[in-house]
């Protein structure tokens, strides 16, 4: 099974029975706000996620805007919703896919392994047709995960610093170049990176992913094929949420997935000492 899987299929494990997980990543800048869209729509069978608690640690400059949760925070998280290695976990968010993916490589990190996203989020499951309902969400039965961490590859600051592989920025072309930074302390990217970025895979009015083959050429047009060695590349973005994105999108596709830096950009220009690299 593919990564990114349609809101049909989802709409037929539902309809079939209890033996799958649904998980409403959505963030918004209040917590009450994203709680009260999950009360008042959301996908059957679905639990609220919300992004900022159960899916990062505190900010800071020695780690970055969003970095990984702890452990324990993440394990709580699965086993509050009821995960279980044995049955399908399917996250979706009401954006463009960016917090559903971050969720799905947390939890592949964890040891979690039957996870997917679900194509085209939300807005693919209202644009169907399908039903929606309101309400706390489904009464779980809470699970007995058992976390394996470390289940998906990682790199540190340090280790990028030494890494001598392929660097790949997943950012915007104009945050990579330099022309444009919002969020971070510098504009720029890390010496050596290539850019890729990810939102150019998806079809930007429906956030749906696009076709394997157009997928897998413009990582073809960076050096990257199915024969990559994926411990010699690193993925990264600002603060790890569009590199899991591009992450998904290479294990859809059937390409190696390498190691991801998820402290990003954030990490790296939060240092005056980090060489910035740009196309000005």
């Amino acid at each position: 099974m593919s990564v990114f899987v349609s809101v049909e299929e989802l709409h037929e494990r539902i309809a079939s029975g209890p033996n799958q997980s649904v998980i409403a990543v959505l963030w918004e800048a209040e917590e009450t706000k994203a709680w009260s869209k999950f009360q008042s729509e959301h996908i059957p069978t679905a639990q609220f996620c919300d992004p900022s608690h159960a899916l990062a640690g505190l900010p800071g400059r020695q780690v970055g805007r969003n970095p990984m949760p702890s452990i324990s925070t993440l394990t709580k998280a699965a086993r509050s919703w009821g995960l279980h290695k044995a049955t399908p976990t399917y996250i979706y968010d009401s954006g463009n896919g960016l917090y559903a993916a971050r969720a799905w490589w947390l939890l592949r990190w964890l040891g979690i392994d039957d996870v997917y996203i679900v194509n085209g989020g939300f807005h693919a499951w209202e644009a169907a047709g399908f039903d929606t309902v309101a309400g706390p969400g489904n009464i779980t039965v809470s699970s007995r995960v058992e976390p394996q961490p470390h289940s998906m590859p990682t790199k540190t600051i340090d280790e990028v610093k030494s890494f001598a592989g392929l660097l790949i920025d997943a950012r915007g072309t104009s945050r990579y170049s330099g022309r444009r930074e919002l969020f971070d302390l510098k504009a720029g990217h890390i010496p050596g990176a290539v850019n890729l970025p990810v939102t150019g895979l998806f079809e930007r009015s429906t956030y749906k992913i696009k076709s394997t083959d157009f997928v897998r050429d413009r990582f073809f047009d960076i050096g990257v094929t199915q024969n990559t060695d994926p411990a010699r590349a690193v993925i990264y973005s600002g603060s790890g949420n569009h590199s899991a994105l591009l992450l998904a999108a290479m294990e859809h596709v059937g390409l190696p997935v390498p190691c991801h830096f998820v402290g990003g950009w954030s990490q790296w220009s939060a240092d005056r000492s980090n060489p910035v690299a740009s196309d000005l």
